[in-house]
C-alpha cells in the first residue's frame, strides 16, 4: 500500500482519458454517482450537478458500485488507496477523476481547547517521528502534512479537564480504512484511530470509538456524546466555522471510482 497513493496519482489522468474516449460510455450528467451523505464528496458532487444517491458511508458508496445500482461512487483518494485495485477488496474497481484538493483535520466542540493539546501532540509526535511511523504502517505517509511546533497551555476548565476527569476520549467515527477501521479481532485501528489512542495516552484516559451519523456529526459534538470528530475529516468552510479544528495532518482528494473495463 505504501507505493500505491503515488502510483493511483499518475494513473489518474491516463485512466481519465481512456475511459472519455471510449464509445457509448455514459456522460458525467447522465450517471449516478453513490456519495456518503454530509461528505466532501456528496457537495462537490451537489457543486457539479450530479445525480446522486447517499449512502451510510464511503464502504457503501463502494458496494454500490460493485453491485451495479450505482454507476460510479465519489470518495476519498486515500480510502481509494486502501480499497480499490489489485489486492484489494474491490479488485476491478479503478479511480479516475480527482475533482478536488483537500485537507484532513480533526474537529472539536467550538472554543474547545482540545484542539490546541491535539496540535500539540501532532508537533511532538511528528519531530520525534512517531507520526511518521504511524503513517508508514496504514501507507499514508506520502499523504502527511508537516507538523510545526505547537504548545498547549492548560487552563483548568476547559474540555482538557473535561476529559481527564470523566477519564475517557469519546471519538466519533465511521468506519473508513485506512483512518478508522476494524481489524480481525474487532478492535479499531487504522492512522486516526492509532493517533487518537496516542492522544487519550497522554491525557492519561482511555480512546473509546463510537460509530456516529456523519451527517450528525456536528450535533455529536455539541451535544457532548463524542468528544471529537477523528475519521479523515475535510477542512471544508462548514466544518471549520462550526467546530474547532486542529490543523491539517493529511493530504486528500476527492476521486471517482467506476468500473475497470
Amino acid at each position: 500500500m505504501k507505493q500505491k497513493l503515488a502510483m493511483l496519482l499518475v494513473l489518474s489522468t491516463a485512466l481519465s482519458a481512456a475511459l472519455i474516449g471510449c464509445g457509448g460510455e455514459k456522460e458525467s450528467k447522465d450517471m449516478v454517482y453513490a456519495v456518503e451523505a454530509g461528505s466532501a464528496g456528496e457537495a462537490v458532487a451537489q457543486e457539479k450537478g450530479f445525480q446522486i444517491n447517499s449512502v451510510a458511508s464511503q464502504a457503501d458508496a463502494l458496494m454500490e458500485v460493485a453491485s451495479g445500482t450505482s454507476d460510479a461512487a465519489i470518495i476519498d483518494l486515500l480510502m481509494a488507496g486502501a480499497m480499490i485495485g489489485e489486492g484489494t477488496s474491490y479488485p476491478n474497481l479503478v479511480h479516475t477523476d480527482e475533482l478536488t484538493t483537500e485537507k484532513y483535520g480533526a474537529g472539536c466542540r467550538k472554543g474547545s481547547d482540545l484542539a490546541s493539546y491535539i496540535n500539540s501532540v501532532f508537533a511532538e509526535s511528528y519531530a520525534d517521528g512517531s507520526m511518521q511511523e504511524t503513517a508508514k504502517t496504514y501507507g499514508v505517509q506520502e499523504a502527511l502534512i508537516e507538523q510545526n511546533a505547537s504548545e498547549y497551555t492548560d487552563n483548568g476548565s476547559g474540555d482538557v479537564a473535561y476529559i481527564q476527569g470523566k477519564g475517557t476520549l469519546i471519538v466519533g467515527i465511521t468506519e473508513f480504512e485506512p483512518m478508522d477501521y476494524k481489524d480481525a479481532s474487532g478492535e479499531w485501528i487504522g492512522f486516526d484511530a492509532d493517533m487518537a489512542r496516542m492522544v487519550a495516552d497522554k491525557l492519561g484516559v482511555e480512546a473509546q470509538f463510537v460509530v456516529i451519523d456523519w451527517d450528525n456529526k456536528i450535533m455529536e459534538l455539541d451535544s457532548k456524546n463524542i468528544d471529537v470528530v477523528w475519521n479523515g475529516m475535510t477542512l471544508t468552510d462548514e466544518v471549520t466555522s462550526a467546530m474547532e479544528c486542529t490543523n491539517a495532518y493529511c493530504n486528500n482528494a476527492q476521486v471517482v471510482v467506476v468500473p475497470e473495463k
